[in-house]
């Protein structure tokens, strides 16, 4: 059976959802494909995304950012946990290039989490970086402010650098001459039909419907009970939510709902969220409006929403808009925009074409 190895990053389901998007590519192509996971992002979401072979091992890959909630990071708190990952240990990345060596792993990719670079060349195996920012790019941001993060960044300049094989998923923060491959945004494929998804919601199909989504990231949504302004506009909300007593027209799923995410947003009328990469993905592989929250001084967000505005049909929604439930006056103008469709590549096959070539 081949196998592969895949480092991912824990900073929100984003990544993952990205990584999902790629193995399940590589295993429609070959469907005994085994994938080896090392993540601290929960198996559930790998089971609900893949349906071919794979194993989680539960790894302190990466740090990412700190979030205080979805939308501002805590760099103290970064800073410190970053000194416990680098710089690496050798006995433990010899400890997990022994490991992936055991199971037989041909290869070995990285969704910016830089120890499977340094795992792979222990291992002596091939290294594949996959990203659309590396931290690299997000902590030169913040370094003004925090210079405790420079010598960190440079270490994962370091390991980025040393990676063999180097795949840039569109839109690109930093787009590189020397990278292998440059692709077209990346996401994850429906699998339901939008009537489906819809009765599995309780949502009449004659109705429209928007996902309200912050990545996977609890966020404090204090407007539920205006949403009943707008009766017959149903409103869905992925997360962990501690309301109770919400409008008849809101929609609260747990992050275990059973339904599969990109069927919600490829059943919807209209997304409105933090702006993140595989939301946006989604968003466009559905060509409905996306209202989105920019990320203040994350480099990746100017990168996005320039995207949106050329590529798709949306507009911004102020990150204090979204929390005092000033955005709701704008519901009827994202609604009206038209669906923004066209030639829709899934940059995961071209991923997946390149990957077969390792196994």
């Amino acid at each position: 059976m081949p196998t592969l190895a895949y480092f991912i990053t824990p900073h929100g389901f984003g990544h993952a959802a990205r990584a999902c998007a790629v193995m399940a590519a590589v295993q429609r192509h070959i469907p005994d494909l085994r994938w080896e996971i090392f993540t601290r992002t929960p198996e559930w979401f790998f089971a609900e995304s893949l349906t071919g072979p794979f194993a989680l091992h539960p790894t302190d890959t990466d740090v990412g950012l700190v979030q205080v909630d979805a939308l501002r990071a805590d760099l103290p708190a970064t800073v410190e946990r970053l000194a416990g990952l680098l710089p690496f240990s050798w006995k433990r990345v010899e400890m997990l290039a022994a490991q992936v060596k055991a199971l037989h792993c041909r290869a070995v990719l990285c969704d910016i989490a830089p120890l499977g670079i340094a795992v792979a060349q222990t291992a002596g195996l091939p290294s594949v970086l996959l990203e659309n920012f590396t931290w690299v790019d997000i902590y030169g941001e913040y370094i003004p402010e925090c210079p405790a993060l420079r010598p960190y960044s440079e270490q994962m300049a370091d390991w980025f650098a040393a990676a063999d094989f180097h795949i840039q998923t569109s839109p690109v923060c930093n787009p590189s001459t020397n990278a292998t491959l440059t692709v077209p945004p990346v996401s994850r494929s429906p699998r339901t039909g939008r009537s489906a998804v819809r009765n599995l919601l309780s949502i009449p199909d004659e109705h429209p419907f928007l996902l309200i989504t912050m990545g996977g990231v609890d966020f404090q949504h204090s407007y539920l009970e205006r949403l009943s302004r707008f009766p017959h506009v149903h409103f869905v909300l992925p997360g962990n939510h501690s309301a109770t007593d919400t409008p008849s027209n809101v929609h609260l799923l747990s992050p275990r709902s059973g339904i599969f995410h990109p069927d919600i947003v490829a059943a919807s009328d209209g997304v409105v969220g933090k702006i993140g990469y595989s939301t946006l993905a989604e968003v466009y592989a559905a060509g409905v409006p996306y209202g989105y929250v920019p990320r203040p001084r994350f480099r990746e967000s100017d990168v996005l929403s320039a995207f949106v505005e050329k590529e798709m049909a949306g507009f911004a929604i102020d990150a204090d808009e979204l929390g005092n439930g000033r955005w709701i006056e704008r519901i009827p103008d994202l609604l009206a925009l038209p669906p923004r469709m066209g030639e829709r590549v899934n940059g995961a096959t071209a991923v997946a074409g390149f990957l077969g070539g390792l196994v």
